[in-house]
């Protein structure tokens, strides 16, 4: 019995190591230096407008006088080439997040995970070939694009948000 009390204590001693570990690894994380090589207004233009770009290119379609052209995707490597740049979409939201180009834990923080969740829904449509998610996908992007926009760049010009049309 005596036995079984020490193999208890031993294993919360353990425990409670590896808790305290990990406080210290999240810690040094926290703590780690960023160095942002830009503003947000570079972030936007160089890294996701280009990457929402390329989803909301990819999916619907466009009706002129002369038909319609299908968006979709038609071989491997332009279904992979959308998939990379939704998941550019994604990181641009954690790329957001950073210090010196978050602009507040509030609205900020809660558009940025929202671009990094439409980001990995694009990412999975693109992955499974699904046209209409990935469409989905890009309204979602351009959905909380334009509200982050409504928000954080009132009385400024605004870059054009074009998101896909649906056929």
């Amino acid at each position: 019995m005596r036995h079984i009390g020490l193999l208890l204590t031993a294993l919360l001693l353990g425990a409670c190591g590896q808790s305290e570990q990990s406080a210290s690894q999240t810690q040094r994380t926290l703590a780690m230096p960023f160095q942002p090589t830009g503003d947000v207004k570079h972030m936007m233009q160089w890294v996701l407008d280009p990457a929402a770009d390329q989803v909301w290119g990819s999916s619907g379609s466009i009706i002129t006088a002369a038909g319609t052209q299908d968006l979709t995707p038609t071989t491997d490597a332009d279904w992979l080439a959308v998939q990379h740049s939704a998941a550019v979409v994604a990181e641009s939201g954690n790329l957001l997040l950073m210090p010196g180009l978050a602009r507040d834990h509030n609205d900020w923080q809660d558009f940025s995970l929202g671009l990094v969740a439409a980001g990995q829904l694009a990412m999975s449509a693109a992955a499974e070939r699904d046209a209409e998610a990935l469409f989905d996908a890009g309204g979602q992007i351009y959905r909380v694009c334009s509200s982050c926009h409504a928000v954080y760049i009132q009385g400024e010009e605004s870059p054009g948000i074009q998101g896909p049309e649906k056929p």
